[in-house]
C-alpha cells in the first residue's frame, strides 16, 4: 500500500502462532499485559479461541518496505456476540427482522476481556500516525472483503476513538469502575480519605472475612503452584456454570498463562480453617495498573467478594505503587468500595447506509442516558468531599 514516501504491506494473520512475539510486542507496548504475544497466543493455543468457538483469528499486520511489522490489530471474525461486554444483540435482531445477516462479524477486541487499552497497536513505529491509518484502511477493506453487517472495535482508548469517528465510525460510550492511588502508603491511608460512614463499613467488611476463620493470600509468579491453578478453574468454572452455562476458557489456558506470564499474574486466594483453598480472584500486573478478571468460590462467605476482588486489589496496587485498579464492567456496589466511574469507548463501522443511521440515532440517546447515568453515579461516591 503506498502513501507518498511511505510503502506498506497489510497482512491478514489466522494465528499468532505465525508472528514473531518481540515483533508484536513491540506493537503492543509494554504497559497492557492483554494485548501482549503471550496473553492473546495462549487464548489461541489452548483452544478458548478458535473457529469452532465462533472466534476465527484474522489479525492484521503492517510491514514496511524491509518487511519489519511496524503496526498490528488483533481482529476476529466472530460468529456470535459472547464474550464482549459490549453488548449488541438488540442490533443483531433490529438487522435480522430487516431482512440481514447480522453475523458474521468483525470484531477487534482482547476476547473474554473488558479491559480498555489501545487496538491499533502502534508503539513500535516512530510515524504511529500514518500506520494507524493504514490499519484504518485495512478494516474497511476487511468489512467489505468479507461482506460482513459490521466491524467493532471495543475498549479502545479515547484518542484512538476519536482517529476512527473521523474515519467514520460511530463512537459507542459505557462505563465501568477504577479505583485512583492517590499517592497511599498503605490501606488504611486510602481508608482516610472515605467519609466516616464509608470508613467503618469497610473495615467491617473485611473484619467479618476474618472472624469466618478464613485467611487469605496474594500470590504471583511460582507461588501459584498447580494444584491451586487446578482450586482456581473449579472456582472459575463453577462460577459460569451457575451463572452463564459455561465458561470461556479452558484450563489448558491457565497452564500457558502460568508458563509465560506468571510474574505479571496476582491470585487473591481465601482458605478455610483447614488451609484449603475455597476462593480466589485473578489479576494480571501492568505497567501502571491491576487488571481485576475472574473470580469464583465453591462456599458462600459474607463480603468475601468484596475482600478478594476489591480490598485485596487496592492492598496490592498500594504496595507496588500502581496508580489504579481497573475492576472490569457493572456493579454499582464498587463504588462504596472506593472504585469511581469512568468513561468507556467502542467504535463501530456499519456499512449500511439505514442501518447505520438508525444506530447512530440509538447512540446519540444512548450517550445522553450515559452521561446523566455517570453523573449520577459520581454523586454516589464514598469519599470526604472538601
Amino acid at each position: 500500500m503506498p502513501d507518498g514516501e511511505h510503502t506498506a504491506i497489510v497482512e491478514v494473520c489466522a494465528s499468532l502462532a505465525d508472528v514473531s512475539a518481540a515483533e508484536w510486542d513491540a506493537c503492543a507496548g509494554p504497559d497492557n499485559p492483554f494485548l501482549s504475544h503471550a496473553f492473546l497466543s495462549s487464548l489461541e493455543e489452548s483452544g478458548s479461541v478458535r473457529a469452532e468457538t465462533g472466534w476465527l483469528p484474522q489479525h492484521l499486520l503492517v510491514r514496511d518496505g524491509a518487511e519489519r511489522l511496524v503496526a498490528a490489530m488483533p481482529l476476529y471474525l466472530k460468529g456470535h456476540s459472547q464474550g464482549e461486554y459490549i453488548f449488541d444483540y438488540g442490533w443483531a435482531h433490529a438487522y435480522e427482522n430487516a431482512g440481514g445477516q447480522y453475523y458474521p462479524k468483525l470484531l477487534s477486541a482482547v476476547p473474554f476481556t473488558p479491559v480498555p487499552g489501545p487496538r491499533l497497536l502502534t508503539a513500535g513505529t516512530p510515524d504511529p500516525s500514518t500506520a494507524a491509518q493504514y490499519l484504518i484502511s485495512a478494516m474497511a477493506q476487511m468489512t467489505e472483503r468479507h461482506g460482513v453487517s459490521s466491524l467493532h472495535v471495543n475498549f479502545l482508548e479515547e484518542p484512538q476513538a476519536r482517529a476512527l469517528e473521523q474515519a467514520g465510525f460511530l463512537v459507542r460510550h459505557g462505563h465501568q469502575f477504577h479505583w485512583r492511588n492517590d499517592g497511599y502508603a498503605c490501606f488504611d491511608d486510602f481508608l482516610s480519605a472515605l467519609a466516616s460512614r464509608k470508613r467503618k463499613a469497610v473495615r467491617k467488611e473485611r473484619r467479618a472475612v476474618i472472624d469466618a476463620g478464613l485467611t487469605t493470600k496474594a500470590l504471583t509468579g511460582d507461588a501459584i503452584t498447580p494444584d491451586l491453578w487446578d482450586a482456581f478453574y473449579d472456582f472459575y468454572t463453577d462460577t459460569y456454570d451457575r451463572k452463564w452455562g459455561g465458561p470461556y476458557l479452558t484450563r489448558d489456558f491457565f497452564d500457558l498463562l502460568h508458563a509465560r506470564m506468571r510474574d505479571r499474574v496476582a491470585l487473591m486466594l481465601a482458605f478455610d480453617g483447614q488451609g484449603r483453598p475455597i476462593a480466589g480472584a485473578l489479576n494480571l500486573i501492568g505497567g501502571d495498573a491491576l487488571y481485576g478478571r475472574n473470580w469464583g468460590c465453591v462456599a458462600d462467605y459474607k463480603f468475601l467478594h468484596f475482600e478478594l476482588c476489591y480490598y485485596m486489589a487496592i492492598d496490592f496496587a498500594i504496595a507496588r505503587g500502581l496508580a489504579r485498579v481497573e475492576a472490569g464492567t457493572q456493579g454499582e456496589h464498587k463504588i462504596q468500595r472506593g472504585y469511581l466511574p469512568v468513561t468507556t469507548y467502542s467504535a463501530h463501522l456499519i456499512p449500511d447506509p439505514a442501518f447505520r443511521d438508525a444506530i447512530a440515532r440509538f447512540l446519540v440517546g444512548e450517550r445522553d442516558h450515559e452521561a446523566s447515568l455517570r453523573d449520577a453515579l459520581a454523586e454516589m461516591s464514598p469519599y470526604r468531599r472538601n
